[in-house]
C-alpha cells in the first residue's frame, strides 16, 4: 500500500491545475484518467477574455487571465515543449449596429485593455465579412492535445500516473484517509468533468453539460492567420487545417460525432467561406456546465475525504489555473473559496 496525500481522478484542464498546485507544495499524489473521455480533449483551446456574444468580461476575468498565460509559459519550459500560439481572435460584425456595440464596449474601462477600438478591413478574399472585423488583444491557442500528452508522459516518468477507469464504488473509507486500489490517500479529488454524472457522492449537483461538435477542415486556399468568429469559430490548427465549431447540445450526453452537428456547420460554413474544403474528421464531447455559469469547488459534506474541480464549461483555458488555486488554498491553508464557486451554494444536493 502507497501512502500519498492526494489522489487525483482526471487529467484535463482542470486536473493539470491542481497537481501543477500540489507539486508545487511538494504534495505526492497520483492521477487516474482512461484517456478517453473529457471536453478538454477535443476543446478549441483558444484562450479569449472576451465574451464576443454579448461583449463582457467573464467572472474574475481578468485575475484568470493574468494568471493563465504565466501558468501555460511555465508549463511549456517543464514539458520542453511549445503549446502555446500566440493568435488574434476576430469578431466578423454581423452589421452597422454590431460595428457600434464593439465601439461602445472597446471605451469601457474594463475592456479596453482587450477591445480594440481599430476595426480590421477584410482583404481574405474566400470570406464574407462586408461589415470587417474587430479584434480582440492578448490571445492565442493553447493545443490541449498536446499539453496533455506530455504532461501525462511527465506523470507517468515520476510513477504518478495510472491510466484506468476510476470505479467510485471501490473506495474504502477510514477515520482520516481513503483507500483506493494500492493507495492510501488523505484526500480523492475528482476532476472528471462530464463524467461526474456517475460519481455516487457528486452526482446529484446541477451540473447539466452541454454536448460540443467540431469539424476539422483542410482548406489550402483560406490561408488565415487568425481565428474567426461568427455565430461559431474557425481555428487554424497549421497545415492548412481548421477546426471548425462548436455547436451545443443540450440534450445528448454522449462524446458520439453527429450528422446533425455536422449539417449544422457545414450550413454555417457556407455563410462564411467561398472556398472549397474537406472534412477531415469530426470530434465531440461533453462540457461540463452548470445552470449559473459558476464551478463547483468544495469538499463533500458527509465525507470530508472527497473534493470536487470541476464545473469549468467552456472557460477551462482561462479559469483552470485560479480555481485549482482556489481550491488548494481552501483545502491547505483554510481560506474560504468564493461563494460563487463553492459547490454548497446547492446545499440541497446533498440531502
Amino acid at each position: 500500500m502507497k501512502k500519498l496525500d492526494y489522489i487525483i481522478v482526471g487529467l484535463g484542464l482542470a486536473g493539470i491545475a491542481f497537481c501543477e498546485e500540489l507539486e508545487k507544495a511538494g504534495k505526492t499524489f497520483v492521477v487516474f484518467d482512461n484517456g478517453k473521455d473529457g471536453a478538454s480533449r477535443v476543446a478549441a483551446g483558444l484562450y479569449n477574455p472576451v465574451i464576443l456574444k454579448r461583449y463582457t468580461l467573464p467572472w474574475k476575468a481578468v485575475e484568470q487571465f493574468d494568471l493563465a498565460i504565466p501558468y501555460y509559459k511555465r508549463l511549456e519550459k517543464k514539458l520542453r515543449v511549445q503549446c502555446m500560439t500566440p493568435l488574434p481572435v476576430r469578431k466578423v460584425f454581423s452589421s452597422v449596429e454590431d460595428q457600434n456595440n464593439w465601439f461602445a464596449a472597446s471605451d469601457q474601462p474594463s475592456l479596453e485593455r482587450f477591445v480594440s477600438p481599430q476595426l480590421i478591413s477584410n482583404k481574405n478574399q474566400w470570406i464574407k465579412a462586408p461589415n470587417d472585423y474587430g479584434e480582440v488583444l492578448e490571445t492565442g491557442r493553447v493545443d490541449i492535445k498536446k499539453l496533455q500528452k506530455h504532461y501525462q508522459e511527465y506523470l507517468m516518468s515520476k510513477g504518478a500516473f495510472a491510466k484506468a477507469s476510476f470505479i467510485h464504488s471501490n473506495i474504502t473509507f477510514n477515520k482520516n484517509s481513503v483507500i483506493y486500489d494500492d493507495y492510501e490517500a488523505s484526500r480523492i479529488v475528482f476532476a472528471e468533468g462530464h463524467g461526474v454524472k456517475q460519481n455516487l457522492y457528486f452526482k446529484n449537483l446541477p451540473l447539466v453539460g452541454n454536448k460540443g461538435e467540431y469539424l476539422i477542415i483542410k482548406a489550402p486556399d483560406l490561408q488565415l492567420n487568425a481565428a474567426i468568429k461568427t455565430s461559431f469559430f474557425i481555428v487554424p490548427m497549421g497545415d492548412d487545417l481548421y477546426k471548425v465549431g462548436a455547436t451545443f447540445n443540450w440534450t445528448d450526453k454522449d462524446s458520439v460525432p453527429s450528422v446533425k452537428a455536422r449539417e449544422e456547420l457545414v450550413e454555417k460554413l457556407a455563410s462564411l467561406l467561398t472556398c472549397t474544403y474537406e472534412i477531415v474528421d469530426q470530434e465531440a464531447g461533453v462540457r461540463p456546465t452548470t445552470g449559473d455559469r459558476r464551478a463547483l469547488l468544495g469538499v463533500h459534506p458527509k465525507y470530508n475525504q472527497l473534493v470536487l474541480l470541476n464545473g469549468l464549461g467552456t472557460r477551462g483555458i482561462m479559469a483552470s489555473p485560479l480555481l485549482a488555486k482556489y481550491l488548494f488554498d481552501f483545502l491547505e491553508k483554510g481560506i474560504p473559496l468564493p461563494d460563487e464557486v463553492n459547490m454548497m451554494r446547492f446545499p440541497k444536493k446533498f440531502e
